[in-house]
């Protein structure tokens, strides 16, 4: 059924695998893409980790990935502030983990809370009230607020915790501003990864467990998508939708591709 497509942008969480657990007809199905050359690329609204550190976890799962195989939310911060400053430098007031601050690092990003032209936010599990202030003192003299996405709840091993989402939804609200997010559902951070890829819109499918996020984007985006029914969205609430996904199937396998 999928055969015909020439590239693959596919989510994580509740599509390669569970929390910590791998579902196994999706790590047959990379591994088939890897052994037919197929390019893929993992796009994931996870802002905490690299490229890099997304790529290990997955090969401790017995996925096949390389750093260049990750295309985060961290790295489609980077690309918006890089074009919206269009090469000037930018001093920011960052919220956020490890792979937010070295891709924002890696462009020049000025990290200040003292004037920034920007307050960027990303998880934070150390988020305080400290932080909610000095965001808000920011936007209030005039930065603007980028969030890199707006996913209000985590799945965890313990159930839902709070998502990034939640964290933009009090700074903005503190500050009655209005934030710029990049993650899915938004178009974005699709054309980034899409150009990183480097196959054509139309041959490339989005992959992904989610309506709201992964499929969302997809058709924002304008590329072709496949539902997956082992994660978010479940097959009754798909049925809902107004504007379906190109296709759906209940997980990924091999088979999908064709002998």
């Amino acid at each position: 059924m999928l055969a015909s497509y020439q590239g693959y942008l596919i989510d994580l969480d509740g599509t390669i695998y569970r929390g910590k657990k791998v579902i196994e007809e999706s790590r047959s199905f990379i591994r088939a893409l890897s052994e037919r050359q197929i390019p893929y690329m993992f796009l994931t609204n996870n802002s905490s980790r690299t490229a890099a550190e997304v790529a290990e976890n997955l090969k401790r799962m017995g996925v096949e990935a390389t750093a260049r195989h990750v295309y985060t939310s961290s790295m489609g911060m980077a690309a918006y502030v890089r074009k919206h400053w269009r090469g000037q430098s930018v001093s920011a007031y960052v919220i956020g983990s490890r792979g937010l601050i070295q891709a924002l690092e890696e462009i020049g990003v000025q990290f200040t809370d003292e004037h920034p032209d920007a307050v960027i936010v990303g998880i934070d599990r150390t988020f305080t009230y400290e932080k909610l202030a000095k965001a808000q003192k920011a936007l209030c003299n005039g930065a603007i607020l980028l969030a890199t996405n707006g996913d209000e709840a985590l799945p965890t091993e313990q159930g839902y915790m709070p998502g990034n989402g939640s964290i933009v939804a009090a700074i903005a609200t503190a500050s009655a501003t209005k934030p710029t997010f990049i993650g899915k559902p938004e178009s974005w951070i699709v054309e980034q990864a899409l150009a990183a890829l480097g196959t054509a819109k139309s041959n490339t499918l989005l992959v992904g467990d989610n309506y709201n996020t992964d499929i969302l984007a997809g058709i924002r985006a304008g590329l072709p998508t496949l539902h997956v029914g082992t994660g978010v969205t479940s097959k009754q609430e798909l049925a809902k939708k107004e504007v379906q996904p190109t296709h759906s199937v209940v997980h990924l396998q091999q088979k999908l591709l064709g002998e």
